[in-house]
């Protein structure tokens, strides 16, 4: 790829809130693109509205970015040849830009504003929302060729404000003069820019410039399909998934789906694959649905797929938070309580009450569990023969285990898997979870033991 020819995308937020899923899809989207043509991927803060824009709002977009491992290229905090990245920085090169169009006969004065000149034919029309008669100009509708959408045509019938009279930069304006300073040769964005599109290339022509290659993603519609997700729904919030403990790359792989299609049905892949196979071809025109059933889906397999090393590593400060565990835990207990237990995992928020029976004496028996157990021949009786056959083992392995109990129901006239269901409630109260054999050896010949009296204790 020549210098001339090189990819330069940019993503350019607003700091005014939380990172919203819309957002970090578009961010993502760029990244992606940029990545995956060896091109540069720009982060620029739009932060002109002083009144909106908070250092808390642009700190939780940093770190919701870094979250889902969207490093930039350019921007806040790595720098760059055409900064700064802060519009509220960049007056002097917006002056400069205005000028050259009011020199070019392009813009004007009007109450103390400055609105950009369409060329064409004026006319006056009543507007029936407005009541007021207003100045429109007929000029020819500007086509784009959008690399989702194909040729899409847009007429703009109204001059625009590009400096209000309080002296702040309209967003069409700064927009395009930002793209043209920085050398973007992509603008990638939501469906719900493309009304501004035509505006856009009216100023890239009165400026001499040339427009960029427009990609316009969809919507990403709520649960129901109705209508595009907001802030105020749940599951919006890029924060939403820190808290609860979501995997970075679980989500990032979720969002890729919100509009991409790899065309071979295939959802879960590794950021790398992602990346080779991204292009516009699979974006899809129409919105896309959000799931957070598929999310979930996704967050479990990958969870379920991660080194057990970093399980552990990732489950110890939930757990500790939670209070399932603390300074006394020994690390080898904890390590192996984790690595039977991940498999059966959906998700680090659940993950707590999922073990927290493995820490504490004081663990709930589950009532759905215990009916569902003592529906079926004879627990108790199966319990009170189990307690002496694994009482009597020397070595405490899973194969041990698993071989006193089979000698058991041998003598017994039994299966060997009549006697699990009451095991498995004695010592956890419930009636899933871990490998069975697993589950005893990691707790412990004294613990089980002890469990199995009490439980049988409690019963009569």
């Amino acid at each position: 790829m020549t210098q001339e020819s090189a990819v330069r995308v940019r993503f350019a937020p607003s700091p005014t809130g939380f990172f919203h899923i819309g957002s970090a899809r578009t961010a993502l989207f760029n990244w992606l693109y940029a990545r995956h043509t060896g091109g540069t991927f720009v982060l620029r803060i739009e932060d002109t509205d002083s009144a909106r824009n908070t250092p808390e709002a642009l700190a939780a977009l940093l770190e919701g970015m870094r979250w889902m491992g969207l490093d930039w290229d350019e921007g806040p905090e790595a720098g760059g040849d055409v900064g700064p990245y802060f519009q509220s920085q960049r007056t002097a090169i917006y002056a400069e830009y205005l000028q050259k169009l009011i020199d070019n006969g392009r813009a004007y004065e009007q109450d103390g504003a400055i609105f950009f000149k369409l060329l064409g034919e004026r006319y006056t029309e009543f507007d029936k929302y407005k009541n007021a008669e207003l100045e429109k100009v007929r000029t020819e509708p500007v086509t784009v060729h959008d690399a989702i959408r194909g040729d899409v045509t847009r007429a703009v019938e109204t001059d625009f404000v590009l400096r209000r009279s309080n002296g702040d930069y309209g967003f069409h304006f700064v927009n395009v003069v930002d793209d043209i300073a920085m050398n973007i040769t992509h603008v990638i964005r939501g469906e719900d820019h493309l009304s501004n599109t035509a505006r856009h290339v009216e100023i890239y022509r009165a400026l001499g410039a040339e427009p960029p290659v427009f990609a316009h993603i969809p919507l990403i519609l709520k649960v129901d399909g109705k209508g595009k997700m907001s802030k105020r729904d749940e599951g919006s919030l890029i924060e939403e998934y820190v808290k609860r403990h979501f995997i970075p790359e679980a989500v990032r792989n979720f969002l890729c789906l919100l509009g991409w299609n790899p065309k071979d049905g295939q959802e879960i892949m590794p950021i790398a694959e992602i990346i080779e196979r991204f292009d516009f071809d699979g974006v899809q025109k129409e919105g896309a649905r959000f799931d957070e059933k598929k999310l979930s889906h996704i967050n479990t397999e990958y969870l379920r797929a991660l080194p057990v090393e970093t399980f552990c590593w990732m489950a110890g400060p939930i757990l500790a938070e939670a209070g399932v565990i603390d300074e006394s835990t020994g690390e080898d207990y904890l390590h192996a309580v984790l690595a039977i237990s991940q498999e059966k995992a959906r998700d680090f928020e659940g993950l707590s009450e999922l073990v927290r029976y493995f820490f504490t004496e004081d663990f709930t028996i589950d009532s759905g569990a215990r009916e569902r157990v003592f529906k079926k021949g004879e627990p108790m009786a199966r319990l009170a023969e189990l307690v002496p056959a694994l009482e009597q083992l020397d070595s405490w392995l899973d194969s041990d285990i698993d071989h006193a109990i089979l000698g058991l129901a041998e003598k017994k006239g039994q299966r060997k898997f009549d006697y699990f269901p009451i095991a498995r409630l004695a010592v956890s109260g419930q009636a899933g979870g871990p490998d069975l054999l697993a589950l005893l050896r990691v707790l412990g010949k004294e613990r089980v033991i002890a469990r199995m009296r009490g439980f049988a204790e409690a019963a009569t």
